[in-house]
Parts: structure tokens; sequence; C-alpha cells
């Protein structure tokens, strides 16, 4: 069974099905990027309506236990999780209500600053602002994890620090294995592992090493490169991978309401568009792959069970507790 960190889009019936055949046990939608408090609830009550319309297949999950039952019952767990900080809208109250509802992951920043800290595409990363360390300590207490994936180096090892809890970086990927601006120092990761943190592997092919796009072989060759950054115990699956995603979409993504001008996000004038899907990767099933792969590339089975699902389970078991 395999627990995907972060996926992005459009998610239906067909979606949560192939996912159950790939052997997912637990998948953390994105439910917003730029949008806020009443915005956000929309999105939570979609997805509070889908949970009831596909009762047979998917599970909001609040806790560790719950994505354990989902299994048992043959459903996909799905951990409400949003990629940036606007839905608290600057009001520290606000993240006990979006823990009541339901949400469980939150990024501390998106691809801008905000008044939490700063992206890793600033210049100039403030750190962790006054108001972001009372966020995170709220997180901490209410039982929501604090994900640091788009969030600048210095304030990704601010949050790292200041935070009571272990924290996560869902989706990224080593920047010494492949250089992007959205991908992490070995310094960072090595000290998101020593506070008991999980780094979710990436593939995305912006900020993915070609080889690693091309088998299904050669991204868990990634995995155990970063494994050997992080350790066995601090590294699972964050694909990144995207349901029904239209033009539209990615210019929200990258825009927002926030600019007129041309925006890559990850991307690049060589690159401005969607990417190709990993070739290995082309349809949400296939990451079923990753296990056999897992063990053909040297890991053990019981390492390849943390990596597939148990590091986060046991992150996820830790975090979702309220204080």
């Amino acid at each position: 069974m395999i627990i995907d960190a972060l996926q992005c889009g459009h998610f239906n019936r067909e979606s949560f099905e192939a996912l159950r055949r790939g052997g997912y046990s637990a998948v953390t939608p994105t439910l917003g990027f730029w949008e806020g408090t009443m915005e956000s609830l929309d999105s939570l009550a979609r997805w509070r309506d889908m949970e009831r319309d596909n009762a047979d297949l998917i599970l909001i999950a609040r806790t560790a236990a719950d994505i354990e039952r989902a299994e048992r019952e043959g459903k996909l767990a799905v951990v409400l999780g949003y990629q940036n900080s606007n839905l608290f809208e600057d009001r520290i109250a606000f993240v006990e209500f979006f823990a009541e509802l339901g949400v469980r992951v939150v990024q501390l920043t998106y691809n801008n600053q905000n008044e939490l800290g700063g992206s890793c595409y600033e210049e100039n990363d403030s750190g962790l602002a006054r108001f972001g360390r009372d966020v995170v300590r709220e997180m901490n207490r209410v039982g929501m994890l604090v994900d640091l994936s788009h969030v600048g180096d210095r304030t990704t090892l601010d949050a790292i620090e200041w935070s009571e809890k272990p924290v996560a970086i869902t989706h990224a990927n080593a920047a010494s294995l492949f250089a992007h601006k959205r991908n992490k120092s070995d310094k960072v990761i090595k000290a998101l592992s020593e506070r008991g943190g999980v780094i979710g592997c990436v593939a995305y092919r912006n900020i993915t090493p070609d080889a690693a796009c091309a088998t299904v072989d050669g991204w868990c060759e990634m995995v155990a490169r970063t494994v050997d950054i992080a350790g066995i115990d601090h590294v699972g699956i964050g694909t990144d991978i995207s349901h029904n995603h239209t033009p539209r979409d990615y210019d929200w993504m990258r825009k927002g309401r926030w600019t007129r001008s041309v925006q890559y996000g990850a991307g690049s004038p060589q690159r401005p568009g969607a990417v190709a899907k990993p070739e290995w990767l082309l349809k949400p099933e296939n990451l079923q792959d990753v296990a056999p792969a897992l063990l053909r590339v040297g890991f053990n089975q019981e390492e390849a069970n943390k990596i597939l699902r148990g590091n986060w389970l046991r992150l996820y078991a830790e975090v979702f507790r309220p204080n």
C-alpha cells in the first residue's frame, strides 16, 4: 500500500478508482493555492460532497488510524491539505477552525513571500516571521502538519527549529541531485531528518532528473540517493502529479491574482507550459510499479515499506494528535 503526500488537480470518481487500482492507501490532494478563507471553505465543502457521493471509495482521514481503517475497508484515505496559508487570512484563530473542519496539512508559503515567511522564489528569504512562529506553534497544538515544500531555505530551517513537532517537505527533491529553486539543499534535508521529519520525492518533470523521469528504476535510484542524505526513516513519496489539469489551472497556480506578468512556476522559457508526465507514470495507477523497483535498486522489503507508506504513517501519527 502507498501513501502519496501531494497530488493536485480535479479529482473525481474515476481518479479515486485509478488510485485504488494503483494500491494507494492515502493521498493528500491540494485544496488551494492562492484562495482566501471563503474560497477555501468552498473547496472543503466540495470535498465533503465528494466523500458523501463516493462513500464506497474514499474516506476523509483526520488521524493515522483513519488511514489504517480505510485500508481495512478497501477505501482510499484522503488527507486534506493546502499549498499556502492564505486560508487563515492573518487570523491565528482560523488555524484551529480549519483543523476542526478536517484540514491536516498546510504549506506555510506558496511561490511568494507572505506574512509567515519567505518562498523559494524570493531573491532574499526573510526567514520565519513573528506571525509565522505563532502559526507553526498553533499548527503543532491543533494537530496540523507544517509543510515546507515551496518555502525558502532560511524560512524552512527556521520552521524546522521552531516547530515542537516534526515537519514535512511533502513534495520536493534534493537540490544536489537536481539543481532547482524548488528543491532542497542537503543542509535542509539533514536538518529535517534530525528533527524527525519526512521529505516526499517528486515525479514532476521540471524538478526531477531526466533519468528519474525515464524509468521507474531511475526514479527509485533518485529515492535511494535521497535516503543517503536523509536516512531511511525520513523519505517518502510526494509525486506532485496532477489530475485533469487545464491551461487555466496552470495559469492560476502560477499567477493567481497577484500579477499580470508572465510566470513559469517551476518551468522556464524553454519549458513554459505543462510538461509531459514521466514515461513510467503516465497514469496514477502506475505508481504501484515503485514497490518492486525499490527492491531492484537495493532496498530490502522493510526499507521499501517505510518509503511506500511507513514513514508518512509514523509522521501522521505523531503530528495529527492535538496537544
